[in-house]
């Protein structure tokens, strides 16, 4: 806590610093006084004079502040908020008041039909508000009550979907994010030709490996499923799921896919010194691509991918 108390000390004196010195570099005839006003409720700080202006000078001044005209003003002299005097010879000079810097030039607005008498420019709550009558509202186009009307001629039940609010008014719709459709459960179709035992190659990475498991499992969603040994540690289990031991291999050695995900076929265990007719062919798939596709569904076809593998 001390340490605290020192560090505040020390940061509150940085600030304080110049407090008291603040106007040292004003020139001699110069002063920067606090201006106010009867009807206002701001401040203007340092506002600066030159001792030598006359009071009717100031006072043209001071109506380009705060809008009230020289014939209207009376100009009092304070110092921290206790009246010393009123400037009320306009044809003396500000020096002849003794004004110095930081003390304060309260301005008294004596016009009775002034805008600002009352909180007439401060307080919103004088203001009247427009308001559209619903005859009005009614009768104008383009508006969402008309757009809702014709859309519930055809379908009663109607109802606005976010970001459809500015397309019928005629702006531009928002994004809509879609609503995810539920994913069909595959059936035994998916997996016929898969057989235990098999070479296979398996979707996304074109890893390789052997059918382990063919089947529906209830550690698993709905729906029967894969399982691979691979050659290389790119799955993310043992082959066991939740504690059932389905299959044994080493650790990330196993995975379980979709049968969509999975070919059977002559997929040898790769050699590592035909790597670069491996990645020849995996640089004319590439190209082969379609570069007009949208990435989003390519994205979105990767992640299915994905989510159908454990």
């Amino acid at each position: 806590m001390a340490g605290f108390r020192s560090d505040h000390n020390i940061m509150k004196d940085y600030i304080t610093a110049m407090d008291g010195r603040e106007y040292e570099n004003l020139a001699e005839s110069m002063v920067a006084v606090l201006v106010t006003h009867s009807n206002l409720s701001a401040k203007h700080l340092d506002i600066r004079f030159d001792l030598h202006t006359t009071i009717e000078g100031v006072k043209e001044r001071l109506h380009k502040h705060i809008g009230t005209p020289a014939m209207h003003q009376r100009l009092i002299h304070k110092i921290e908020g206790r009246v010393v005097q009123e400037m009320s010879d306009n044809s003396r000079m500000l020096g002849f008041y003794s004004v110095e810097s930081g003390h304060e030039i309260h301005i008294i607005d004596t016009d009775p039909f002034s805008l600002s008498r009352g909180g007439g420019l401060t307080d919103v709550s004088l203001v009247e508000k427009y308001r559209m009558s619903d005859e009005d509202y009614g009768s104008r186009k383009g508006t969402i009550r008309e757009f809702l009307a014709k859309k519930r001629k055809d379908d009663p039940k109607y109802k606005l979907k976010p970001g459809q609010m500015q397309k019928g008014l005629g702006g531009k719709m928002q994004p809509v994010a879609p609503t995810p459709e539920p994913q069909e459960i595959p059936g035994p179709e998916s997996v016929e030709g898969i057989t235990v035992g098999a070479r296979c190659q398996i979707m996304p990475g074109k890893r390789r490996g052997v059918v382990r498991f063919v089947g529906d499992a209830e550690q698993l969603k709905a729906g029967p499923w894969v399982g691979v040994q691979l050659d290389e540690p790119l799955g993310s289990n043992n082959g066991t799921i939740k504690g059932l031991s389905f299959f044994e291999c080493g650790e990330n050695f196993g995975a379980f896919c979709r049968g969509k995900n999975v070919i059977v076929g002559d997929f040898p265990v790769k050699d590592l010194m035909d790597s670069d007719e491996e990645e020849e062919e995996e640089k004319q798939v590439g190209d082969s691509v379609d570069e007009n596709a949208d990435p989003s569904e390519q994205a979105g076809a990767e992640k299915e991918e994905e989510e159908d593998e454990i």
